[in-house]
């Protein structure tokens, strides 16, 4: 959709994820100029400005997943009217596994211009640090909370060479890297990055094997952000029956229909779909 001239324009701004230095003056003079200021946490937005020098904050309006949709129509009408409205998260990039997308998509459509001021990222962060392969990778984001799905997910990308990335809570890091051992293999290189740019910033890499075993009984304080690396060769795994149908029963445990497992199998192994349903179906009429 083309600008509108009479438009505003809404900028997003990368803010610092702990370390203050890292805000940008470009970044400082977007906030200063800025007619309303949409945050996904006010108190911080408060303090951040406090903190970048600016003595009388613009007005700042709230954006979290509950009210996204209403408030996108509310930043569209100001945008409309000519305003200057800036869009941040709580840290580090906004709409990356953050609030800001509906904003985003509703500055468009009523012809706004969007600019993006770049800046820190956790998700870039960590990948960089990892010590893995950064020509390409894939971010999966937070991954379910609950096993079954979570696995599902892990299967969907086993046979791809891409580096993956994805943001944990540190309650579930343990047995999120317990699933990826367990779907990709122990030996599987990895890293967990937390408190990036902080003060007591850490960056462990590790089999993910080792690392489940690690943070098993000792969970991380902080954000965190997982890198794995690729698949190798294809991702296919040399299994005997007998595994692939331990393999079968747990899928078929947390829920996937028998034409579901054998897919997700035969994408693992290698082998024909029709002969690991086969293998499936002859084992569960034994």
């Amino acid at each position: 959709m083309t600008a509108n001239a009479g438009a505003g324009t809404l900028t997003v701004v990368a803010t610092s994820l702990g370390n203050a230095a890292d805000l940008s003056p470009r970044a400082v003079a977007v906030l200063r100029d800025a007619d309303v200021i949409v945050a996904e946490d006010t108190r911080s937005a408060r303090q951040l400005l406090l903190a970048s020098g600016i003595a009388a904050p613009p007005r700042i309006l709230s954006c979290f997943d509950a009210n996204e949709g209403a408030r996108a129509e509310e930043v569209a009408a100001l945008l409309a009217g000519g305003a200057r409205v800036a869009l941040i998260s709580e840290a580090g990039t906004p709409l990356v596994s953050d609030p800001g997308y509906r904003i985003v998509t509703a500055a468009i459509a009523c012809g706004a211009r969007v600019v993006p001021v770049p800046g820190p990222s956790a998700l870039l962060a960590a990948l960089v640090a990892a010590g893995l392969p950064t020509d390409k990778f894939l971010f999966l984001g937070f991954p379910p909370r609950k096993t079954g799905p979570r696995r599902r997910l892990f299967e969907s990308v086993r046979g791809l060479g891409f580096t993956l990335v994805l943001y944990e809570s540190p309650l579930r890091v343990g047995a999120t890297l317990a699933d990826l051992a367990e779907v990709l293999g122990a030996e599987r290189r990895a890293c967990v990055a937390r408190e990036l740019t902080k003060p007591h910033e850490e960056i462990v890499r590790d089999g993910v094997g080792a690392l489940a075993a690690r943070y098993a009984t000792q969970r991380p304080l902080g954000e965190v952000t997982l890198v794995v690396a690729g698949a190798t060769d294809g991702g296919v795994e040399d299994i005997d029956d007998d595994e692939l149908l331990a393999k079968a029963q747990r899928l078929l445990a947390e829920g996937q229909s028998t034409g579901d497992a054998a897919r997700a199998l035969a994408e693992m192994t290698g082998r024909p779909r029709r002969d690991v349903y086969k293998l499936i179906t002859s084992a569960r009429e034994d």
